[in-house]
């Protein structure tokens, strides 16, 4: 056995399972879910038909890079959307495809990871999606920890990274719009974060797949590549995003994202895959093709979760500390009480199951970043949305 797997930490969902054991809820209350992040608007009708429509090529071997028009969907979405050079984000060269960024976040981090490096480093936000710190530790690297709270916007603060941490950085894990707080990291933040990789020669992975659910239309959160790309960089150099259509078009069980960036990363991931069997089925690279093209549907995602994100406020809001994220489908809710007892007792007596802030992140010298908070994932119906909304809004009131 890989020693390694060892040190992983129960997942999240696993400690929410126990944290649950034992609680008979109030049987006259339906349960709704709003811990975790699984999209559940309905997906786009032309891709799933789509989808049906290429099942006959199921008979086919997979090509590891892709097809070649999905790549090029691919290029073509994400130079319109962060405003790249013409050309600059080649679909032979600069884009893979992947099934979902889960697996490739995980899988990239093993590709680029030198483990017989004295004491090197992934650096990872805290709180985090936990995929960076299992894929570091797996890799035979210590994770390092930048706290994200409330005196620095829900951001790592940067500034605090020592300059032998950074020397000693071989992979940096940054997520905008941020899971879970959904704090967007500016265009400036994102250029220095590149001066620093030059600096100390490390790698910036940049989780993007809550990019496309945003609140402004003339404001949509800045990328990676589109730093870089300001910053006349159009090879982009030590720097790859990840980006997905399970949050963008409510796709989750297709499975299908992209890895996009330096040339010379992309090449060594795809010979890495090669290896790996991570060749999406050329069914849903057909569905992926049409969803790419298209942004009507992402436009309507869109004004459902802002919806949902203005009524669930306006009844919260008074009575506990939240408010709406930069971007994303999540709020990042402050409680009166630890967050594991909020979690316990909400379910208790109002079935609804929401997900403790402190499980998402570690302790550091400085404290755990998700203690006394809570994610709410706004995935389910308006109607649930706003029927758990009263249920907290009268749990919180109880409490005093």
């Amino acid at each position: 056995m890989n020693p390694n797997l060892e040190h992983l930490q129960p997942y999240p969902f696993e400690k929410l399972t126990k944290l649950k054991a034992g609680i008979t809820p109030p049987a006259d209350k339906v349960h709704i879910a709003l811990s975790i992040g699984e999209p559940k608007h309905d997906a786009p009708a032309f891709v799933l038909d789509k989808l049906s429509e290429s099942l006959n090529t199921i008979t086919r071997y997979p090509i590891t890079k892709g097809l070649d028009a999905l790549r090029q969907a691919i290029s073509n979405w994400a130079t319109a959307r962060f405003n790249l050079k013409e050309n600059s984000l080649s679909a032979d060269s600069h884009v893979i495809p992947v099934n979902g960024t889960r697996e490739a976040l995980f899988a990239f981090t093993q590709v680029v990871i030198d483990p017989t490096v004295k004491n090197a480093k992934v650096m990872i936000p805290n709180p985090f999606y936990q995929i960076y710190e299992g894929a570091a530790i797996i890799a035979g690297v210590t994770p390092y920890f930048m706290n994200s709270d409330k005196s620095n916007g829900y951001l790592p603060n940067f500034d605090s990274v020592s300059e032998k941490s950074w020397q000693q950085c071989q992979l940096l894990f940054i997520c905008s719009p941020g899971n879970p707080t959904g704090a967007v990291t500016p265009l400036e933040t994102l250029k220095k974060l590149i001066a620093l990789a030059d600096k100390f020669d490390f790698i910036i992975a940049s989780d993007e797949c809550y990019s496309e659910l945003y609140f402004d239309e003339d404001n949509p959160p800045p990328g990676l590549l589109e730093a870089c790309a300001q910053m006349g960089r159009d090879q982009y150099e030590r720097c790859v995003v990840f980006h997905s259509l399970s949050k963008r078009s409510n796709l989750p069980g297709l499975r299908s994202g992209f890895v996009a960036g330096d040339k010379i990363l992309i090449k060594r991931f795809l010979h890495y895959r090669t290896y790996h069997g991570s060749a999406m089925p050329p069914f849903s690279q057909q569905a992926s093709i049409v969803a790419w093209r298209d942004e009507a549907h992402v436009l309507e995602n869109r004004n459902l979760y802002r919806d949902k994100f203005s009524k669930v406020i306006k009844i919260l809001k008074d009575h506990i500390h939240v408010q709406q994220p930069d971007a994303s489908f999540y709020l990042w809710v402050e409680t009166p009480i630890s967050d594991t007892d909020f979690a316990q007792q909400l379910f208790a007596q109002e079935n609804i199951t929401v997900l403790p802030g402190s499980f998402l992140a570690r302790e550091t010298e400085n404290g755990n970043p998700g203690q006394n908070h809570i994610r709410i994932a706004l995935v389910a119906p308006l109607s649930d949305c706003v029927d758990a909304a009263h249920r907290i809004r009268a749990f919180v009131q109880r409490l005093g």
